[in-house]
């Protein structure tokens, strides 16, 4: 199963939610930057990246955690 970093906003002081994911959350903001950038070509492309970019980022957060 893929490594998801768990939930985005696992607590906000009183209650815990299980949402959307840290791994979504991520890719949604790269998605912004590419989009924003023109660095995609089509759709499908940019949210391959933008998924590809987050597991990047979770894999560099574990190892520097």
């Amino acid at each position: 199963m893929k490594d998801t970093g768990g939930p985005a906003f696992p607590f906000d002081g009183t209650h815990a939610f299980t949402g959307m994911s840290l791994r979504d959350y991520f890719a949604a903001r790269v998605m912004q930057s590419f989009i924003t950038s023109d660095r995609f070509v089509t759709y499908e492309s940019c949210a391959v990246d933008s998924y590809a970019m987050a597991d990047a980022m979770l894999k560099a957060r574990q190892s520097n955690g």
